[in-house]
């Protein structure tokens, strides 16, 4: 009796589909089509990961946090722009970079609508997370705890960034605003 019940479990789940001769033929669902480059919104994980190395993937993709002290930008202090290195959108200027003493790069503010935010309760507290407002990737929190004029702290992740010299940085962002 023992021996039939895996046949009985068998006939079972197999009777709930089965098909007839008479049966129209089943749909097949359409491959879900690569996004083109650049429609930052629709780009597929496989994309993603074709894009970025592993560590920025876990930071932009998955939301996942570098080491303090460890990431290019924590004490880097040349004159540019820090864009996402998702998308190459620029977000903060050099001249509102600040020592916070972290060990993430920090920021009083960012370049007007190049970033979004939400709230974060993760990890037992309420944070404000913020987001590239192309791609979506993201980028680290915000904390109220930075210098004036804002005094805000946008801490930021070095592995989501990439830099733009200050000679290449006005066209860059002259480019983002069209």
């Amino acid at each position: 009796m023992v021996r039939l019940l895996p046949l009985v479990i068998l006939l079972a789940c197999s009777s709930s589909g089965a098909v007839r001769d008479d049966d129209p033929p089943a749909a097949e669902a359409a491959p879900a089509q690569p996004a083109a480059e650049g429609d930052w919104a629709h780009m597929t994980e496989a994309q993603w990961r074709a894009r970025l190395t592993p560590e920025e993937f876990d930071v932009l993709r998955e939301e996942g946090t570098e080491r303090a002290f460890t990431g290019e930008f924590h004490d880097h202090h040349a004159e540019g722009v820090y864009v996402c290195g998702g998308c190459g959108q620029p977000l903060y200027r050099s001249s509102t970079k600040f020592d916070s003493g972290t060990g993430w790069p920090s920021y009083y503010e960012a370049i007007e609508g190049a970033v979004e935010t939400e709230v974060d309760h993760g990890l037992g507290m309420t944070r404000t997370e913020v987001h590239c407002s192309r791609c979506g990737g993201h980028l680290g929190h915000i904390f109220p705890d930075g210098p004036e004029p804002t005094g805000m702290r946008h801490c930021i992740n070095s592995v989501s960034l990439d830099f733009v010299p200050a000679s290449e940085a006005a066209a860059l962002e002259a480019n983002a605003a069209d």
